[in-house]
């Protein structure tokens, strides 16, 4: 899967005519699965319309401040739009738009959007020979490239005018290639394998029974896409649960018994950098089987319970340099068993939830954790949706390979 999937990317094309490449450039970013937005200069739509690109992107063009046919007249935000990319890119970016990006003339909406985009800013240069060599055009090049832009440089052959020489827009295929390979050399995680375990186990009663829990998985499945989008290759040992991975990259072994994801585990844990035990694992499970469908006869039943493997303190037994992180979940001195897990289980970091806390807990889309160190530093969180605490949760993996 390209590390474009589930980008959004804004697209400013300028008028020039390599303007037209901008259909397949954008038919190829929706089929790496990006979102992406365009905004083109009035000067751009004299060579490829607003109809195709906003039909190829699946979202309305801007191109003005406000929209004049409009009788509210409705305004472009170009704040909004800088704060809603992950990246832009600029294709074509002309003489007359490098220029202006250089000076911060913001005569319209493409630039007056480049100034305010917080995300990194790409820009693919097009114009003739002579022009990509003028003096002027240089000094555009390297005060962008100061500022922090990133250039995609242009390529060499016919050009518009009859010459032939340097000044070519990259071609669509190629900005893409170049895109992908710059993303994908500053992932934080990249080289890195994580192994991750989601969800309940359910222990057998008899063939049709079983113990189990609320967990529905979805935080370890966050931490496994979050994971991945940081370029960490990601194994994801998941219990019973209804999620899939957002991201192909996740590989996702399921299993159903604590046993199960004990012997899973154990079989990658060697080969892991880190690992991040999210699972709600049975303490206890049947001590026998039935193997035929218990009947309801008596008027009471009991069933004999045995304890399950710890799996989290089994890793930490074997620890050499994995960076082990564990959960625990609590009702009661939280603080103080959570610190009794560190030293018991040998984790780097325990994620504390409290059941005592609102929103937090099992089938909740959000989720408050206190992040506690192996040198009992204690760092309470703020309620935040499960998608958020798994970032904050794979800062801490980037955090500790940043240090190490």
């Amino acid at each position: 899967m390209s590390v474009l999937n589930g980008k959004k990317i804004l697209l400013g094309v300028s008028g020039g005519i390599a303007a037209y490449k901008t259909a397949s450039l954008v038919r190829l970013f929706i089929k790496a699965g990006a979102h992406v937005q365009v905004i083109m200069t009035p000067a751009s739509k004299d060579f490829v319309t607003p109809l195709t690109l906003s039909t190829l992107s699946k979202n309305p063009v801007h191109s003005s401040f406000f929209n004049q046919d409009d009788e509210d007249a409705v305004w472009n935000n170009h704040v909004d739009l800088a704060l809603w990319a992950d990246l832009m890119l600029i294709a074509p970016a002309t003489s007359n738009t490098l220029s202006k990006m250089t000076t911060g003339n913001s005569d319209n909406l493409l630039v007056a959007t480049y100034l305010s985009a917080k995300c990194p800013v790409y820009f693919a240069p097009a114009m003739d020979l002579d022009m990509y060599k003028h003096p002027s055009v240089l000094s555009s090049f390297n005060a962008l490239k100061s500022f922090g832009n990133i250039m995609i440089p242009a390529e060499s052959g016919e050009l518009a005018s009859g010459l032939s020489g340097e000044g070519r827009m990259a071609e669509p295929e190629n900005i893409i290639a170049f895109l992908e390979a710059d993303l994908e050399s500053k992932l934080p995680l990249k080289g890195k394998k994580i192994l991750i375990t989601a969800g309940p186990t359910y222990e057998a009663i008899d063939p049709v029974r079983f113990i189990g829990n609320h967990s529905s998985g979805k935080m370890g499945f966050d931490l496994a896409n979050e994971a991945a989008n940081l370029g960490a290759q990601v194994i994801l040992v998941a219990g019973p649960t209804h999620y899939k991975a957002k991201n192909s990259l996740v590989e996702v072994i399921s299993v159903v018994s604590a046993q199960d994801m004990y012997d899973t585990c154990h079989q990658y844990f060697n080969d892991v950098d880190v690992a991040i035990a999210a699972a709600a694992v049975a303490d206890y499970r049947p001590k026998v089987v039935a193997t035929q469908k218990i009947k309801k006869a008596a008027d009471e039943f009991s069933i004999e319970l045995e304890k399950t493997k710890d799996i989290l303190a089994s890793l930490g037994a074997i620890k050499k340099n994995q960076f082990l992180i564990g959960f625990a979940l609590e009702t009661e001195n939280e603080i103080e068993n959570a610190k009794l897990k560190i030293q018991k289980k040998n984790l780097d970091l325990i994620v504390l939830n409290s059941l005592q806390d609102e929103g937090a807990g099992f089938k909740k889309e959000t989720n408050k954790v206190t992040f506690i160190d192996q040198d009992f530093k204690i760092e309470p969180m703020e309620l935040k949706s499960k998608e958020s605490v798994a970032v904050d949760i794979l800062n801490k993996v980037v955090s500790h390979f940043t240090k190490s």
